[in-house]
């Protein structure tokens, strides 16, 4: 970035965090979907994901005054995302840990063929989509809270090295290796398991009635086939500050990006409405 945009853009946080609503609501509107989709990775679940991306947000209002323009915006608010994600405890996973041992052995020996029809009418394709946005989400969560920060960061945002590295406070290289040994492992697992995205013999549509049963699904509840899906351009368009893109991004198509719930952009926009706003000029 340089130096008049640094200046520029030093200025509107400068007037946000002075009050100016307006000024802080565009600052908001800017990366509420890019930490959505963040937290929703790292976390696994729609509920958790608005959970945590409300926390995010509010502390990213309250330590505005702290922004000196170092990096860009967009790299300074995956920071804080970041770090409050990797010691997030709130979540289901934080509970109920997984590994990839255990998912595979799930989808070789689960017993799909014992459970009744629990679609509730609710057409079996969709459930199936559903299914497999859900199970190659939660799939993420088989790795170590900072691995899966690297492949997200690395695989949905394409962060160069150097963004990346800053953000996670290693350097480019250790990153990049890093990033090259997880998607490796990623899709190697999907390479033996997955029928979706991989040669394995695990089938979606034939999993199903068993992904309800142990409440992986919900038909009443269809989380990803019901959110608005945004491009992967926009995403981009988001974080066009953050440097070039480097030339190590592998296809995971399963990390597609989602607009940021309506309850959240409500809980915001209260917020913003709200004498609350006074903390920013007094943190």
């Amino acid at each position: 970035m340089n130096e008049k945009k640094k200046e520029e853009l030093q200025a509107f946080v400068d007037k946000a965090t002075a009050g100016d609503k307006k000024a802080l609501e565009t600052l908001i509107t800017g990366v509420q979907d890019m930490v959505f989709n963040l937290s929703l990775r790292m976390l696994g679940t729609f509920a958790d994901a608005e959970d945590a991306t409300q926390d995010i947000l509010l502390k990213m209002i309250t330590h505005l005054s702290s922004f000196r323009g170092d990096s860009s915006f967009t790299t300074w608010v995956f920071s804080i995302a970041a770090n409050h994600l990797k010691n997030y405890k709130k979540h289901m996973f934080a509970r109920c840990p997984l590994s990839f041992e255990y998912y595979g052995d799930d989808i070789e020996n689960g017993k799909i063929q014992d459970v009744p029809d629990l679609t509730q009418d609710v057409e079996k394709d969709i459930l199936a989509e559903e299914l497999k946005m859900s199970c190659t989400n939660v799939m993420l969560q088989c790795l170590d809270m900072e691995s899966r920060c690297i492949f997200i960061l690395g695989t949905m945002f394409k962060l160069d090295s150097r963004i990346a590295g800053e953000i996670l406070e290693m350097t480019p290289e250790a990153y990049r290796q890093r990033l090259s040994r997880i998607r490796k492992k990623m899709a190697d697992f999907l390479g033996q398991y997955c029928g979706e995205y991989g040669s394995g013999r695990c089938k979606c549509k034939e999993r199903v009635n068993y992904a309800i049963q142990n409440h992986r699904i919900n038909p009443s509840q269809l989380d990803y086939t019901t959110a608005t899906e945004i491009s992967i351009q926009t995403m981009m368009d988001v974080k066009n500050a953050m440097e070039d893109i480097d030339d190590l991004s592998q296809d995971f198509s399963f990390c597609k990006p989602y607009q940021s719930p309506e309850r959240t952009k409500h809980l915001i926009q209260e917020f913003l409405e709200s004498t609350q706003l006074s903390i920013i000029q007094n943190s």
